[in-house]
């Protein structure tokens, strides 16, 4: 079976931009959540959220065309060239354009959407836009990284809510499994914080709130949890077989050594509390890359700092490793939730966990809800070599993936957190 290997990251994040910056913050405690800066649009929405820090988009959004398009396709472009370059891929040198695919998670282009809709109301029928399809649909991203890097190959995106990041990751090993391609650009980019997007979650109390210090509002798995932290951001990674790295001589981060995905089928925003889907996905991912749960050295926990969902998954970690629990973290805690982008920095730092022998902890972990009963990191790093290593990533409406990671099958590896 042809093993589909990380040589690329492209992270931009709350905590940073680029593969060392974010997993130096990830391991040593650099929050990204903040209160909304002066102006923002989500000033009177959320009291905090994790906000991108200042980055130039470049010609990206410097041309005709960067006028019309959501965040959502300038983040992932500017993710998909951070990911090719830091994989040494030169389209059309090194790689074939018709053999690489690109798979692009996200809610689409609500904001614009949002905007479009005041203008109608404000103005009529004229204030509309034409571009307004080319603005939101939700295959924008991945359609337009094709367009501008001239890529042919399979082209797609996913919509599984939270775990859409994740599940591409896993549509892309089935691409490079089965031969279709060579290198799969793969991951999400979400731009979720514009007002009526962040007030249905905050008024579903769903968001953390009253907290005098913000980076002290994401705390999965503590009890004084009070809900997540709404935040944006991009990530995409280059998947390429490992023949094909090989080939050209590049190093490997990690192999994504199988996943799972499935469905809880319970409820639109409640995951199982038995945990049962989500056990079942956690199967899944070892059963397809034939591993043992007692390989498993870490997970990176989908661990929102909601009181129901990080309890359900420590029953699900529970189940699925049979009573035991390997080390456990969630890195929202220093990013908050980026939606379905968090899917895929969670899986670049499970593999730069497995990679560099450092596995990141959950800051704000203080007093370990008793109902979480699980190995947590917690407070610093853990430096440990791990074989494998798990990320868990839930949706809406039920939507499990879990992937797991192991070292890299190219004859060249990456050595520690970044080449």
């Amino acid at each position: 079976m042809t093993a589909a290997t990380i040589t690329g990251m492209g992270l931009l994040t709350p905590v940073g931009r680029g593969v060392e910056n974010v997993f130096d913050a990830l391991l040593h405690g650099r929050s990204g959540i903040s209160r909304p800066p002066e102006g923002h649009p989500v000033a009177n929405s959320v009291e905090l959220a994790g906000f991108l820090p200042p980055f130039d988009a470049g010609t990206i959004a410097g041309g005709p065309d960067g006028k019309v398009m959501d965040r959502t396709v300038i983040l992932a472009q500017l993710t998909a060239e951070d990911a090719l370059a830091d994989a040494g891929l030169v389209v059309g040198e090194n790689v074939d354009p018709a053999r690489i695919g690109v798979i692009v998670g996200g809610v689409g282009g609500m904001a614009t959407l949002e905007n479009q809709v005041l203008a109608r109301a404000e103005r009529g029928r004229a204030a509309v836009s034409p571009y307004l399809l080319t603005g939101i649909l939700p295959n924008m991203p991945a359609a337009r990284i094709a367009i501008r890097l001239g890529l042919r190959g399979y082209t797609s995106s996913v919509g599984t809510a939270c775990a859409s990041g994740a599940q591409a990751i896993a549509d892309g090993v089935r691409l490079i499994r089965t031969g279709e391609v060579d290198v799969v650009i793969c991951g999400a980019s979400e731009a979720p914080l514009f007002p009526t997007f962040a007030e249905t979650f905050a008024n579903a109390r769903a968001l953390a709130r009253n907290w005098d210090d913000p980076t002290q509002a994401s705390r999965p798995f503590d009890l004084r949890r009070n809900g997540f932290v709404l935040s944006e951001g991009a990530a995409l990674l280059v998947l390429e077989s490992a023949e094909h790295a090989t080939a050209r001589g590049a190093a490997g981060y990690a192999d994504v050594a199988g996943y799972g995905v499935n469905a809880d089928a319970h409820h639109p925003t409640a995951p199982r509390p038995d945990g049962t889907g989500a056990a079942d996905c956690m199967r899944r991912a070892f059963a397809s890359a034939r591993v043992r749960p007692e390989q498993v050295g870490y997970v990176n926990a989908h661990g929102t700092s909601t009181k129901l969902g990080d309890v359900a998954e420590s029953v699900a970690i529970g189940l699925a490793f049979d009573g035991s629990s390997p080390a456990v973290s969630s890195t929202k805690a220093l990013t908050g939730h980026m939606l379905g982008t968090s899917g895929v920095v969670e899986a670049a730092a499970s593999a730069l966990a497995v990679n560099a022998g450092l596995l990141p902890p959950t800051y704000n972990l203080e007093d370990p809800d008793p109902a979480c009963p699980l190995d947590h990191v917690r407070k610093e790093p853990r430096e440990v070599r791990v074989e494998y290593a798990l990320s868990n990533s839930f949706g809406f409406g039920g939507q499990n993936v879990s992937l797991l990671f192991g070292p890299p099958s190219t004859e060249i590896k990456s050595e520690g957190k970044a080449r």
